[in-house]
């Protein structure tokens, strides 16, 4: 009986997996630090220094009174979504003093978080008028604070008049599959986006 020859096929090169930006942004306060720290898998690097009494009159505590630091120039970390997809993560400060930093991270993002606190919700009408004018796709992750009063998200939505396609969803910033669920969302509103735009 003769032999069957069999042809070993060469193993195919793992592919690189693909690494996306996002940014997170939001206004002072609203939990940019936390979600960013919640759902990273590595160590996350933070620009935080402490609030002074002298800074106090020039960042608005109001509603956010037990804030103790802010971030002075990004956060940064990292999330792998599938074996595949890799989100790297920027945080940008939120205080109107910091904003030049923005053009350098917004380079290159697939998309962005606008974090909004309701108790506070003027303070994410610049964040959502930047990712607007400069078309980077984004979603509104309302971050549900302890003792803060629930709010429907088609509410917000029309509290801070934005197109229907925008997703609005509510979220917990200190919890990892709350935090992970809203960048899945932007994401998907970002690939939904560019498929529109290749079509038209």
């Amino acid at each position: 009986m003769a032999a069957v020859r069999t042809e070993r096929r060469p193993e195919q090169p793992a592919k690189e997996p693909v690494a996306l930006k996002l940014l997170v942004a939001g206004g002072f306060g609203a939990g940019k630090t936390t979600l960013v720290g919640a759902v990273s898998e590595i160590r996350p690097l933070r620009t935080e220094e402490s609030l002074s009494e002298v800074g106090r009159p020039v960042d608005s505590t109001v509603g956010v009174e037990g804030k103790r630091t802010t971030t002075v120039a990004m956060d940064f970390g990292r999330i792998t979504l599938r074996e595949n997809l890799v989100l790297y993560l920027f945080g940008t400060p939120g205080q109107d003093r910091f904003w030049f930093l923005w053009d350098e991270l917004a380079q290159g993002a697939l998309g962005a978080v606008v974090l909004a606190d309701t108790r506070r919700l003027a303070d994410c009408f610049a964040a959502v008028d930047y990712f607007e004018q400069r078309g980077i796709p984004f979603a509104v992750a309302v971050n549900c604070f302890d003792g803060a009063e629930l709010h429907d998200p088609q509410h917000v939505r029309e509290a801070l008049d934005i197109e229907a396609g925008v997703p609005v969803v509510l979220c917990d910033a200190r919890e990892r599959d709350s935090a992970k669920n809203v960048l899945i969302s932007v994401v998907e509103h970002a690939a939904n986006m560019a498929a529109r735009r290749s079509a038209g």
